[in-house]
């Protein structure tokens, strides 16, 4: 199996050219299910994940081509089963996302409960919930979702909590119901708005976008476009760490800083210089030590859940003592063990990690747990002295794009083993 190993100690300075979101592209390629025609979907990432994706249409019949520079052109005119089966959900949650768009074009979805990271309970109800308010017959049984619906109908739903997923399988589904869909306690990611942007330019009616509210009102059909994700912000902001925390210099090119305010305000407070453009962001530590930062994850405006790993590493080897507070999943501290093998002192109390910082960290055999958990190892890897092998990278591998080459291409001394 392969491992990334690092040789620590090496200063990044340099440019990297960010990829598509992950987590734009999985539910716009899924939404490619709602619209008559073919759409052409630009700017997609290289991942296991997207690529899971695509086997999942192909296999339901849906014709997938895949394009130089990873253009994914998607027609579900040829669509013959409406099964997303297990074997291919239990690899990557974001599978659930085509339970609302084949209910809403086709009537009718069989779909498995949904695995991905081990970081956390992240149910489903919220989804089912509301597409039964949409007039939606489902039941869950043996481990599937079996939905069907001769038309939706729109329906006022208030979300108990803040579901990104949640939110996106219900926009979907409201696009070609029968009337008007109220979404509140909507997520207003940039990833949520994305796919909000590619629902509009196949003909969809929304308002709201970037709200908290969204108001959909279901038209008869959607028609195909062509389309490019945006850039990642927690691609960026992995690379943003990785250069802090060695006290280097990154530049991040072809992004977007204004989707990045809450990572670049604590990047500052770390005693980085932070400087922006248009589409580039960058991060100089000056040859400085990062002080440490306390960060509280929460959705979107707020610190992301997803950036809170590569943190705790910088914390590691930062001056003081840093406090991370982990508000969205119940689990995903998981790292902090892998760290701990790497010298780092941290103390967990219940959704509290409190680490001092060390002034090094010793290069050691890590395992990844989740995919942001394995950046975490990777950046800590960077600094840490001597030789840091990262094994189960299959998980690095569903949310970074050439992640060594990128690095490499800063300086770093990483390889595939």
């Amino acid at each position: 199996m392969d491992k990334l190993q690092i040789q620590g100690g090496t200063r990044l300075d340099g440019d990297v050219r960010i990829s598509g979101a992950k987590n734009a592209a999985l539910p716009i390629i899924a939404a490619g299910l709602l619209q008559e025609g073919p759409v052409t979907i630009g700017n997609v990432p290289h991942l296991k994940d997207v690529t899971t994706m695509i086997s999942l249409l192909a296999r339901m019949g849906v014709s997938v081509t895949v394009g130089e520079k990873m253009q994914v052109e998607v027609d579900p005119g040829p669509i013959h089963d409406f099964v997303a089966p297990y074997e291919l959900v239990k690899t990557m949650r974001a599978s659930i996302l085509v339970l609302g768009p084949l209910l809403a074009r086709f009537g009718r979805a069989t779909v498995s409960l949904p695995g991905g990271c081990a970081i956390g309970a992240r149910p489903v109800n919220l989804h089912v919930e509301g597409l039964r308010a949409m007039g939606a017959e489902i039941e869950i049984e043996g481990g599937y979702i079996r939905a069907k619906a001769s038309r939706l109908r729109g329906a006022r739903l208030v979300l108990d909590t803040v579901t990104v997923t949640g939110t996106e399988n219900l926009m979907m589904a409201a696009t070609l119901a029968e009337g008007r869909t109220v979404i509140e306690n909507a997520a207003r990611e940039p990833e949520v708005v994305d796919l909000a942007h590619f629902l509009v330019k196949m003909g969809a009616q929304i308002t709201g976008v970037g709200s908290d509210t969204l108001v959909i009102d279901g038209v008869d059909r959607l028609h195909g476009c062509s389309y490019d994700v945006l850039p990642d912000r927690i691609e960026t902001g992995t690379y943003l760490v990785a250069g802090a925390i060695t006290g280097g210099r990154v530049r991040a090119r072809n992004t977007r800083p204004d989707h990045l305010d809450a990572v670049l305000a604590k990047l500052r407070e770390a005693g980085a210089v932070v400087t922006t453009g248009a589409d580039w962001v960058e991060v100089d530590m000056q040859g400085r030590r990062p002080r440490a930062v306390d960060i509280r994850t929460a959705p979107y405006p707020a610190f992301p859940t997803d950036m809170q790993a590569q943190f705790a590493a910088l914390n590691c080897v930062a001056e003081g003592v840093g406090t991370v507070i982990e508000t969205i999943f119940e689990n995903r501290y998981m790292h902090m063990l892998e760290l701990e093998r790497l010298g780092a002192d941290i103390r967990i109390e219940g959704h509290t990690a409190v680490i001092h910082g060390v002034p090094h960290l010793s290069g050691a055999p890590v395992m990844a747990t989740d995919l942001r958990a394995s950046a975490s190892l990777v950046i800590a890897g960077l600094v840490a002295q001597g030789t840091t092998d990262v094994e189960r990278i299959y998980h690095i591998d569903r949310g970074y794009e050439c992640i060594e080459e990128k690095l490499s291409g800063l300086g770093a001394q990483i390889r595939r083993v």
